[in-house]
This record gives structure tokens, sequence and C-alpha cells, in this order.
């Protein structure tokens, strides 16, 4: 009977203790930001990451009072930047921009020091961003199916370029010939504008990349583009078909970004940025200023954010081996 009376004791007081924890972490959110918040944007400056990482943080700093301040932490694929964001305080004060390439690498890359889907938490989604896949007008095709028939025509003769061996374009490209049944030939760079600059001098024949980098050359006739990798057409390219509707069903390819945080920031807090940062990427402005590079705002809720990460490691993992593809992450 006392065993019983000490266990119900027990109980009483770690409920009681969770009770007054969980009143603990809103106070903190009620009260949250009362200093300066530093958004960590894992890429170099004037990326498509950080021009969203700087929108997000004006919306943010504009909504609160308080400064949130942009960290280019570059490095190992991203890698770097994800760490300290995992290794930070839990106080909400440290928050990271990451896109889809941090999916790849978790799914691809064995070595990383930390577990996209354990140390970090989701915040939300931010944006959605196709890619283009476009050729050189040399190749003597138009469309996908074309495109397919004389790949199929000349298995090796084609060669893609991407931004780095087991990267998102990279995978873009290996999920072509995979679904397509192709077999063109990877070729590695340090950086997408890299791939444009051999492929707008026919060195390779193939790339993938934003529309706001490749739509003066698509004027002026020196790249064609084929399709793009989203599951419907964009607003801001309509003539341009998807891949998917093009010849390859199933094709999606989604550079999207988004906030993390560390796994062990609060809920309460977590709700507070997702709550600040959905309603920052509603304004008008922030739609206009992410459209120029082809982005859609999404401001999804933590719950829906954290399934899309773990769907997409699982995708691009199951791409890996299905394929057969042997890739050697930095």
């Amino acid at each position: 009977m006392a065993l019983s009376v000490t266990v119900r004791s027990a109980l009483a007081f770690l409920g009681f203790a969770s009770v007054a924890a969980v009143q603990a972490a809103s106070s903190e959110a009620d009260k949250y930001p009362t200093k300066p918040i530093r958004l960590i944007v894992p890429f170099v400056p004037g990326a498509g990451t950080d021009i969203t990482g700087r929108t997000i943080a004006a919306k943010l700093s504009e909504r609160w009072g308080q400064q949130v301040v942009v960290d280019n932490r570059t490095g190992a694929a991203g890698a770097i930047g994800v760490e300290v964001t995992a290794n930070a305080a839990p106080d909400g004060y440290t928050i990271c921009l990451i896109s889809a390439s941090h999916a790849v690498n978790s799914a691809t890359n064995p070595k990383l020091p930390y577990d996209l889907t354990k140390d970090l938490q989701a915040v939300s989604q931010a944006t959605s961003l196709f890619y283009v896949m476009y050729i050189h007008p040399s190749v003597p095709v138009k469309t996908v199916q074309e495109f397919i028939s004389y790949a199929k025509a000349n298995p090796g003769k084609l060669n893609f370029g991407s931004s780095g061996t087991g990267g998102l374009q990279h995978l873009a490209g290996e999920m072509f010939n995979y679904l397509a049944g192709t077999r063109m030939t990877h070729v590695p760079y340090k950086g997408g504008a890299a791939v444009i600059t051999d492929v707008l001098a026919n060195q390779i024949q193939v790339g993938y990349g934003t529309i706001l980098s490749l739509r003066p050359h698509f004027k002026s006739g020196k790249l064609r583009p084929l399709g793009v990798s989203a599951r419907q057409r964009s607003a801001s390219a309509p003539e341009i078909p998807t891949l998917a509707e093009s010849g390859v069903p199933g094709y999606e390819v989604d550079q999207w970004y988004g906030i993390i945080a560390s796994a062990k920031v609060p809920r309460p807090i977590i709700d507070k940025l997702y709550q600040g940062i959905s309603e920052g990427l509603k304004s008008p402005e922030t739609a206009q200023r992410l459209s120029g590079e082809g982005s859609m705002p999404v401001g999804s809720t933590p719950e829906q954010f954290n399934a899309h990460i773990r769907a997409e490691v699982a995708k691009w993992r199951k791409l890996v081996k299905d394929a057969g593809l042997t890739l050697h992450s930095s």
C-alpha cells in the first residue's frame, strides 16, 4: 500500500512538473523574441537560398521589431550550417534555411554529422521552386519525346551537367535516365553557373537550372528549354510543359526551401516562428519578389513540412537504390 501511494505521488509530481514545463515554454513563447534571431543560410550570398532567406528575415523583423540576422554559413554541401543549428541553444534564436539538397544529402550520405529527421525539427516549407531541363540547340530535337528517342538511339553520347555529384541537379538527371530509359552521362561541376557556361559552349548538351538564370538564354535562342520539373506548369513559364506530361510520367523534382530548428526547441516557439513565416509569405510583395526566380510561397505547417522532408528523403533513397547509383558525397 505504501508503495502504491509512493508511486501515485511520484506520478502526480511528474504530472505537475510536465504542466509547469509546458506553462514555462508557453510563457517564453509569449515573450519571444526578446533579442536578435540568427537565420543560418548554408549557401553563398546571392544564391536562391540567400534571396529567400533574406526575404523571410525582413518579414520577421518587420513583424516582431527584432532584427533577424542572415548568417551565410557555407561548407560541406550545406551540412555545416545545419550542424550548427542542431547544436545551437534550443531557444529558437538560431534557425536555418535548408533546401531539397539537404534531403538528398540525408538520403545518400551516411557520414553526415546529424540526422535531419531526428536532430532537427521542421518549422515551415517556405517555397517551391522548379528546374528547367534545357539543351544546346545543336541537339536535333524540340520536344521531350524526340529527346528520349534521340538519347536512346545514341546511348552515352549525351552528357548532362550538375552542380556536383550527389546534389539535386545530379539526381534530377539520374531520375530522368531511370524513368525515361535513357543513358545520359553525368558530368559534375562546382556550381550550376558553370553548367550553363559549358552547355552554351556545347561542351556538354544538357542541364537543369532555374528559370531566373536561364530565361535570357532561352530568349536569345542560345539554349532550348525542354520541360519543367514541377508537377504542374508554372505561372512564371506557362509556355514550357512539364516533363511528366511530355513523356516521363511520375517525374517531379522540387528545389524547395524551408526553415528548420533544433529538435529541442519548445513547440510553442516553433509555432510562433511558423505563424510569423507563413504570414510573411502571404504578402503580395513577398510573392512578387520570389516569383522572379520561379519560386512560389508555401508556408506549410510544421507537421506538413516534417512529412515532406521525410517523403523527400525516402524518394531519393529509393531512386539511388532502384537505379543502382554509386554516389561519392563529400
